[in-house]
């Protein structure tokens, strides 16, 4: 594959996500992952609790009817 493909399959690939996203199909979408930092950052939360927050969203992904942001990338 030439480099030039895998650019522009690349660049679809953040498309299909960011429309994903757009659609609220992520489950780990941008504005959730900034909301978990977010709280690290007030103190609220540590990062390890941030961290298995994430891992419990992408783990209950499917369940709830949605994709993470690896399969929305993927096209899943």
């Amino acid at each position: 594959m030439a480099n030039g493909d895998a650019f522009w399959r690349n660049v679809e690939r953040r498309s299909d996500l960011k429309k994903a996203e757009n659609d609220g199909r992520v489950a780990d979408s941008m504005e959730v992952r900034k909301s978990l930092m977010a709280k690290v950052d007030s103190g609220e939360i540590t990062l390890q609790e941030a961290q298995s927050e994430l891992k419990r969203i992408k783990r209950n992904a499917k369940k709830n009817g949605q994709v993470t942001r690896n399969q929305a990338f993927l096209g899943r």
